[in-house]
């Protein structure tokens, strides 16, 4: 099959892109080339923003057997892919996000595909979620211009991913700090981190590929739900230590200078907390278990470990202090 990445040249999209290609798939990449990738001319590149006409003119008349878009981030987005594919896909597949249920009024915890249906928030709760709000709602948006249109398509909707590879080394950065041997310091250390593997999501959209699902939209998650403790506990133990967890709270991060996404990347009121079972029951989806990925995710950390330390790691001496 010809298969379109719309994306594709980062953490995931990689994978994905060199799974399509083992599984004998053409493979066609788009995205704006700002980041070098390692498929050499096993794959058609094409370079175009998508928000713009370089995107129309870049696919005009084209036809793709699949479409699998990592990069879509607003209504707008989808709804110029679908104009300028039009009916010359034969399924168009969505990765989108649990954040499309934390901007949804009064969301249940965990939230199930049917649980999308109710009112929007209309404005971020404060400022300083206004980032995150603003995405939930885009993805939203990108979903609904696609299940508005005639095109087979399936949306997946994941929360925080892990692996190996991970560009905003999130993982990594609690490693960073238990080899110094001090706190981590923790906000909402007891809150669920229900996540997902990168390799089970990348397995899932292949599998979706040789045989689009039978659903519209599925949430993919680990089965585990380990608190964010409970989970750097399990972190610690792939490298032998048991890390002194500091709960504090996110105000008082903040008030010391410090940002809670570099001292405690885990520790978000914007970590989505989704339920997998349509998924598992519909696909046959299965998820790795927790001790296995993370096993696989520190052993690539360990065999080319990073000179460079991790964002906010260089105030590693006020979040010390702060933990006194």
């Amino acid at each position: 099959m010809h298969v379109l990445v719309i994306g594709g040249n980062r953490f995931m999209g990689v994978s994905l892109v060199w799974r399509l290609l083992f599984a004998g798939h053409r493979v066609t990449v788009c995205n704006r080339g700002n980041l070098a990738d390692p498929f050499g001319d096993r794959v058609e590149r094409v370079r175009a923003d998508r928000s713009t006409d370089a995107f129309d003119a870049a696919l005009a008349g084209r036809a793709f057997d699949r479409v699998i878009d990592m990069a879509g981030f607003t209504g707008g987005d989808v709804a110029r892919a679908l104009r300028v594919l039009g009916d010359r896909v034969g399924h168009y597949l969505f990765v989108s996000t649990g954040q499309v249920y934390l901007v949804r009024e009064g969301c249940p915890r965990p939230a199930r595909e049917d649980d999308y249906a109710g009112p929007v928030m209309a404005a971020a709760p404060s400022p300083a979620d206004h980032e995150d709000w603003a995405y939930g709602v885009g993805k939203r948006a990108a979903e609904d211009a696609l299940a508005a249109a005639a095109v087979p398509s399936t949306r997946v909707r994941i929360p925080m991913v892990n692996g190996e590879r991970d560009p905003k080394r999130r993982l990594e950065s609690y490693l960073w700090r238990m080899l110094d041997g001090g706190p981590l310091l923790v906000p909402g250390a007891d809150a669920i981190a229900r996540h997902v593997y990168r390799g089970a999501v990348v397995d899932a959209l292949a599998r979706m590929v040789d045989a689009p699902p039978p659903g519209p939209v599925y949430n993919l998650a680990q089965a585990e739900q380990p608190t964010v403790r409970e989970l750097l506990e399990r972190l610690g133990a792939q490298v032998g230590v048991r890390p002194r967890i500091v709960d504090v709270s996110a105000a008082e991060i903040a008030a010391a200078g410090l940002a809670v996404r570099e001292v405690s990347p885990l520790s978000t009121t914007w970590m989505s907390h989704v339920d997998p079972a349509r998924a598992v029951a519909e696909l046959g989806f299965a998820h790795p278990p927790l001790d296995a990925y993370l096993g696989s995710i520190v052993a690539e950390l360990l065999t080319g470990w990073r000179a460079e330390p991790p964002a906010g790691y260089a105030r590693r001496d006020v979040e010390r202090a702060l933990a006194a």
